[in-house]
């Protein structure tokens, strides 16, 4: 089979298109014929040598795939051979056949090609363990969401603002702030024109917010802290501009803050079915009435994958970014 390699860690230029044996299933695993894989922010740090897969998953990139199942193993329940799916993996998506626990895939929703159904896993199992398992954001509260205009700032409007959430976000353009408020962000802000920690405050009356989901760190962090609530909660899921930084704990301790964060690739099998079960109840629905929608930026093939790294690091998309067989 078809896969993207890396031989040696790097840049875009690293990725080689090579070919490996077909993986042999497990038994609470399917085989699934790959049509369209999703790129997220930890195949770029996997390819620099800075994220490496856990033990035991595949070497090869690629978190997130959706395809045709094409095998079952012995303890597989409610798939069967020929089902369309979308699925989660701890790795092995850039490649023309992948293995998945059953207990992550998911069916594509009606409607969707199979571009947009391989960019749903990733950032719709994030955003799901974080806001509405681990943490239980509520009906009305205010949540500030940076990097609007990535797969999880774009899942995350969304998701938020169907469930009633007053919705504020950060971008670096004027066009995706923009596009930002068409998906439903209440208060768009353009970071290069405005300081974001004023115009909240500004819009709150000094309340702050109850929720920040953060991607990009960095000087971010004592912002995010002076702009929470007293028992806001501050969710880091990356650091675009850094993840060692300078705060005052003081703040966090006379607002009694809860600064968390999580890897969803790390996360045990038992946790993962929990949140697909869920967002086949509450957001598959959605998806198929349209009210929520994967936001796909731009398709390459496989044999471009390099031109795909490139355009995901020069921050062109908006959105997300899939690779096609």
């Amino acid at each position: 089979m078809k896969v993207v390699e890396i031989k040696k860690y790097g840049g875009p230029e690293v990725l080689e298109i090579g070919s490996r044996e077909i993986p042999v299933l497990k038994e609470n695993e399917v085989l699934i014929k790959v049509k369209a894989a999703g790129i997220n922010r930890p195949d770029i740090l996997q390819r620099e040598g800075k994220y490496p897969p856990p033990k035991g998953a595949s070497d090869i990139l690629g978190l997130e795939v959706a395809g045709k199942v094409i095998e079952v193993g012995k303890k597989v329940k409610k798939i069967k051979i020929g089902d369309k799916v979308c699925a989660l993996l701890t790795g092995g998506g850039y490649s023309e056949y992948c293995l998945a626990p059953f207990t992550q895939c998911l069916p594509i929703p009606k409607g969707l090609t199979f571009e947009e159904a391989c960019i749903l896993p990733e950032t719709f199992f994030t955003i799901w363990f974080n806001l509405f398992i681990k943490n239980k954001i509520k009906k009305k509260q205010k949540i500030l969401i940076h990097g609007g205009s990535s797969g999880i700032g774009t899942t995350a409007i969304q998701i938020t603002k169907n469930f009633g959430l007053e919705v504020f976000t950060t971008t670096r353009s004027k066009n995706k702030s923009i596009k930002c408020k068409k998906l439903g962000a209440d208060h768009s802000i353009n970071v290069k024109n405005v300081d974001f920690e004023k115009l909240v405050k500004n819009k709150t009356k000094n309340e702050g917010v109850d929720v920040i989901l953060d991607i990009v760190g960095g000087d971010y962090v004592q912002k995010n802290i002076n702009l929470l609530k007293r028992n806001g909660i501050l969710i880091n899921l990356g650091w675009l501009t850094g993840s060692i930084v300078k705060i005052n704990l003081l703040m966090v301790m006379l607002k009694r803050l809860p600064i968390t964060g999580s890897t969803l690739r790390a996360g045990s099998l038992k946790e993962k079915e929990k949140i697909a079960k869920e967002l086949k109840k509450y957001i598959w629905p959605l998806i198929e009435k349209k009210k929520i929608k994967p936001i796909l930026s731009k398709t390459f093939s496989i044999n471009n994958v390099k031109d795909a790294h490139i355009y995901m690091f020069k921050g062109m998309h908006f959105g997300k970014i899939a690779l096609k067989f």
